[in-house]
């Protein structure tokens, strides 16, 4: 298989359950919700995505024919930057990142010595094998995977109640105020859905606020 991946990069995870810890970032190119074209965004299922996944142009990106090649390509990265500590992450991500992500790669990433996370708009099911599981549902998509380790949803969305995924088999409940012209009043919002219902904790886009990738 060849994976098309539009970046490779070392920084802090920004948001949810792991920010703060040092993760290289895979991220792979193409997403099931949006061309990534701007041209196309109004009429994409997500209209509010705030990342650059189309094409690999991107650091480290490129088409790698084989999984051993990316796992290679990540372990470089960690190596030249992280050196020789140990737990090891790799934060799999897009686009969406369970188009391309198999067991042959995720096997590949674990013999390295990399706890594989994952972060997904849960549309697809998971493989087997991944260690930290992130979903972040969308509106007007299906969810198919109704578990992991933390659901982070983007709020408010329209016609979205958080309360709907509470039944669902998560360790983490997640808001995370949507970014954009309303950031604010979206805070103020989440903050105090957090406040009135504590199963929900609120997550903060750290590494846009520190100037992180």
């Amino acid at each position: 298989m060849t994976y098309s991946v539009k970046e490779i990069y070392y920084t802090l995870q920004g948001e949810g359950a792991n920010t703060g810890r040092p993760a290289v970032f895979l991220r792979f190119a193409g997403c099931n919700l949006w061309t990534g074209k701007e041209e196309d965004r109004a009429t994409a299922v997500c209209q509010f995505c705030d990342t650059d996944f189309f094409g690999t142009d991107g650091p480290r990106g490129g088409k790698f024919p084989g999984e051993q090649t990316v796992a290679d390509a990540v372990s470089a990265t960690w190596a030249s930057n992280g050196g020789s500590q140990t737990r090891k992450l790799v934060v799999c991500t897009g686009g969406e990142p369970l188009l391309q992500l198999n067991i042959p790669l995720i096997d590949a990433l674990h013999e390295r010595g990399f706890e594989v996370g994952v972060e997904t708009n849960g549309t697809l099911l998971a493989p087997n094998g991944i260690d930290w599981l992130c979903v972040s549902p969308k509106q007007g998509a299906p969810l198919d995977q109704c578990g992991g380790n933390e659901l982070k949803l983007v709020y408010p969305q329209e016609g979205v109640d958080p309360a709907d995924f509470e039944r669902l088999e998560f360790d983490f409940f997640f808001l995370q105020p949507m970014d954009g012209m309303n950031l604010r009043e979206n805070t103020e919002r989440a903050i105090q859905y957090c406040l009135d219902h504590p199963r929900w904790r609120l997550s903060v886009q750290t590494h846009k606020l520190l100037g992180l990738p």
